[in-house]
């Protein structure tokens, strides 16, 4: 009975990677880049929106490649949505930054190069969690 149940249990030996396995296009693929900020807009009207870019080769998408622009307030939604309706833990988004919405700062506040890029990563982060 062991050796029945070590042959059941045998692992199976690895396949050696070769150099085209390393670099070809995966079996299935999806990548979301969150990409390019762009701020519109003038003094209170002002906002920063990302490109959101989505490439894959799943057969359940009819595009294989596409891409929108989208606000912060737009992950908000989505974030809500997903809570609401789902029973999966969905990852935090990176903080709404109240402090460098305050008058009087030395800096950009939310619209501050390093702020956008920071927010950047931290949505492309959540969107592929």
């Amino acid at each position: 009975m062991s050796e029945t149940s070590s042959e059941a249990t045998k692992r199976i030996p690895p396949k050696k990677q070769t150099l085209d396995d390393a670099y070809a296009v995966p079996a299935n693929f999806l990548e979301i880049d969150v990409i390019n900020p762009v701020t519109h807009g003038v003094d209170k009207k002002r906002y920063t929106d990302y490109e959101v870019r989505m490439r894959t080769n799943l057969p359940v998408f009819k595009l294989k490649e596409t891409s929108v622009r989208r606000r912060y307030s737009d992950f908000e939604w989505l974030r809500n949505e997903l809570e609401r309706d789902s029973k999966i833990v969905v990852p935090p988004l990176p903080g709404k930054a109240w402090k460098r919405q305050l008058p009087f700062r030395g800096d950009d506040g939310i619209f501050d190069d390093d702020f956008i890029e920071e927010r950047r990563k931290g949505l492309e982060i959540f969107i592929n969690k």
